[in-house]
């Protein structure tokens, strides 16, 4: 494509060379360099690819963009070769990305969904219900990316870089989606991952403290403008009003048209008569002037507040009342209040749980179904919130009958050091306790409790399948772990 062309919409920059050559790819990567590319510098929290740039013309590339506060005394521009000068190369990188994948997202209908919890729970569910109304549905997320039913393999991360992520609208709009549902996270939007994505709808989960640390946001008030940039980026959002947010969202997005879901306030969706088993949480709700009965194959109270934001979007798409029930009966996700198969019928389940707000959620819902002891097993991860670590541990001291305090991922930070933290917390409660380091230890001594009147709760990790520590990711999958475990069980 025309360099000239993939600037389309970029404000306030400066270029030095020819505009009108053509470009093979775009990249932000210095170990993806191509003959004739162009490279987007930009500065992360561990490398800067303003130091790269001189590496990369040699390499083949044909035009760079820097940023204006980056030292350019050290960059030396050849002859032949294009330099543009802007204000914010992340936001230049996402308008790029867009231009050069011929704004794809404009060729589907786009859903973000945004919020602390129940992000991936809400997509899936969305996905699911679409799906039973013949719509082809794409899927971003936390556990993995899909287009429709071919799933493109686990994720890095929540909401992929401006450049991943255009590519992969460009290929849902290859293969025809209908619809592209998408979890938006607090650093996508505050990074302008997004920017320049044409988003049609957006959900609003809930919020509560969570992502402060020095990678990512630097206080709550950080946290929560950032998850409002996404209303400014549509006209139609769904919003949980029974959160403390609610109302501010709402006063804040000016230009946006909200319609509610709740359980305790008023609102467009409101769930009645609610009943939750150790399988599954059923109620009722009225829909087109007509009260149903809905049954979710997920337990728990926040299942209520996940499926009918997934209904308020799915009507929004025509969808029947028989396609929801039919979606939401069957539905599963992984790693949420997911239960391990198993022939002995023991109760397991993986959850990815890994703030105070979440943990309580989790630990009060299996609490008050549960016949026997409820056993959770859990820790933090490292470089990451400190401040949430005593306070998951007294979470977990209140509400469960036994914790075993274990490693997470400890990324860099020493896993006793984190451990420490947490039973801070649980020494104020009069829980029941023990520290077990290895977390694959952690789990045999859990089941080696467990009777068919109890069950575990394994929170933190959910859907991933390997556990991060000193910068290198070994293989840890929990239901493999448990099903070994539980097949040795006496």
């Amino acid at each position: 494509m025309e360099l000239r062309k993939i600037l389309t919409g970029l404000e306030n920059f400066k270029a030095k060379g020819d505009l009108d050559i053509d470009i093979t790819k775009v990249i932000d990567d210095s170990r993806k360099v191509v003959e004739g590319c162009l490279f987007v510098a930009v500065k992360g929290f561990d490398f800067d690819g303003h130091e790269f740039v001189n590496e990369v013309i040699s390499a083949g590339a044909k035009a760079v963009i820097v940023d204006i506060k980056a030292n350019l005394k050290q960059i030396h521009i050849p002859s032949g070769v294009t330099a543009i000068v802007v204000d914010d190369t992340r936001k230049a990188l996402a308008l790029v990305a867009c231009n050069f994948y011929d704004n794809p997202s404009r060729k589907f209908k786009l859903i973000g969904v945004t919020g602390t919890k129940g992000k991936t729970t809400t997509t899936f569910m969305i996905k699911s219900i679409l799906e039973k109304a013949g719509k082809k549905v794409g899927l971003i997320g936390t556990v993995a990316n899909y287009i429709g039913e071919d799933c493109l393999g686990f994720s890095q991360r929540t909401t992929p870089g401006s450049l991943e992520l255009q590519e992969l609208f460009y290929r849902m709009a290859e293969n025809k989606m209908d619809v592209v549902v998408m979890e938006v996270s607090s650093q996508s939007l505050k990074y302008h991952r997004v920017d320049g994505s044409y988003f049609d709808m957006a959900v609003f989960t809930n919020f509560f403290k969570d992502h402060i640390s020095l990678k990512e946001h630097s206080d709550v008030d950080d946290y929560f403008n950032s998850k409002m940039r996404l209303f400014s980026m549509c006209n139609q959002g769904f919003i949980n009003v029974d959160d403390f947010k609610a109302t501010k969202v709402m006063s804040l997005a000016k230009n946006c048209e909200f319609k509610t879901f709740g359980i305790d306030n008023s609102s467009d969706i409101l769930a009645k008569d609610i009943t939750i088993t150790n399988v599954s949480v059923d109620y009722k709700v009225k829909i087109e002037n007509r009260n149903e009965r809905i049954k979710v194959n997920i337990p728990g109270r926040f299942s209520v507040y996940n499926s009918m934001a997934a209904i308020s979007v799915a009507l929004k798409f025509g969808a029947t009342i028989d396609n929801i029930k039919e979606a939401l009966e069957t539905i599963t996700v992984p790693g949420r209040s997911e239960l391990v198969p198993n022939d002995k019928e023991l109760a397991v389940m993986i959850d990815y749980a890994h703030t105070p707000e979440s943990l309580n959620g989790i630990l009060q819902a299996v609490k008050s179904y549960t016949k026997g002891r409820v056993i959770s097993v859990f820790g933090c991860g490292g470089d990451r919130d400190k401040e949430k670590r005593p306070l998951m541990g007294e979470v977990s001291g209140r509400v469960a009958d036994f914790t075993i305090i274990t490693s997470d991922n400890p990324r860099t930070e020493n896993p006793s050091d984190i451990i420490a933290q947490i039973e801070e917390g649980i020494k104020k409660t009069k829980g029941k306790y023990k520290i077990i380091e290895d977390r694959k230890e952690a789990i045999k001594e859990a089941i080696k409790m467990l009777n068919k009147r109890d069950i575990v709760v394994l929170a933190g990790k959910g859907h991933e399948t390997t556990q991060e520590i000193n910068g290198e990711k070994f293989p840890f999958d929990e239901r493999v772990i448990v099903k070994e475990f539980i097949s040795d069980k006496k």
